[in-house]
């Protein structure tokens, strides 16, 4: 059932790799913000990766493989949500073009494009959702990740969000929609580059004065908090699902249980 069909719609969330192997609580903020929002959410037990490493690789074969998977694990479903614009961009970019000579798995997977979305986009573009009842008290910059920039078009839907959120001082950060250098199995292709552009990234995060680093996609946000940990500063590393969803009291990334 549709939003505009006037029922509860019922989601599925695609938890992403990063989410289910190093922060399960942002999978766990996701679910609480769709539910809170009037969502009907599950997560299906067969979903895997996105395939987007090997897409990036080039190995179309094995990506074509995962697609099959995900489409077949979320048809179920009105909608599908990620707590992350590089995974949601895949799905909803990428699979089409993995099956243009597959006219059937071509329309499937053009249905599944159309009913994804990245989490907060879907909150605030779909639902018009913005009943954050959320408490955070510091000052938080946020970074674009670039899949969610420039492939969905994600920008002032976070910092919407973010505005409702009691206690919360957003310093906006230079360079806010610079690459930060990770870019999946780029940083393993190109380190030395890699390096330079976080430590640039790094540079304009600690320049801002705020205590708390924000952005949407967890590779984005555990490359930065590694790199800030490393240069001894100390700027907590948390995803806009956990800020928004009133879990912003747990350990932050790369933090360790109890602090």
């Amino acid at each position: 059932m549709t939003i505009d069909q006037g029922g509860v719609p019922s989601v599925g969330l695609f938890v992403t790799c990063l989410a289910d192997l190093f922060r399960p609580q942002v999978a766990f903020a996701a679910v609480r913000l769709l539910e809170q929002a009037g969502c009907e959410v599950s997560v299906p037990e067969a979903q895997t990766c996105c395939g987007q490493p090997a897409f990036n690789s080039g190995d179309n074969a094995d990506s074509r493989a995962i697609a099959r998977q995900t489409i077949e694990a979320f048809e179920a479903f009105d909608y599908v949500v990620a707590p992350s614009g590089s995974c949601a961009a895949m799905i909803k970019q990428h699979y089409p073009e993995l099956f243009e000579t597959d006219p059937e798995w071509f329309q499937r997977a053009q249905d599944l494009s159309r009913r994804t979305f990245e989490l907060v986009s879907f909150l605030i573009d779909i639902l018009k959702y913005e009943n954050i009842s959320a408490r955070y008290d510091g000052k938080i910059t946020y970074h674009d990740s670039c899949s969610g920039l420039r492939e969905l078009s994600v920008k002032q839907q976070p910092r919407a969000l973010l505005s409702k959120v009691e206690g919360l001082e957003l310093k906006e950060l230079p360079g806010s929609e610079t690459c930060c250098g990770f870019g999946g199995t780029f940083c393993v292709k190109y380190p030395e580059i890699s390096n330079k552009m976080v430590e640039e990234k790094t540079a304009d995060i600690v320049a801002t004065g705020a205590d708390t680093l924000v952005a949407g996609d967890l590779g984005c946000l555990m490359n930065m908090a590694g790199k800030l940990k490393r240069q001894g500063h100390d700027i907590k590393a948390r995803h806009v699902a956990e800020i928004l969803a009133g879990m912003g009291e747990q350990p932050a990334i790369g933090e360790p249980e109890g602090r």
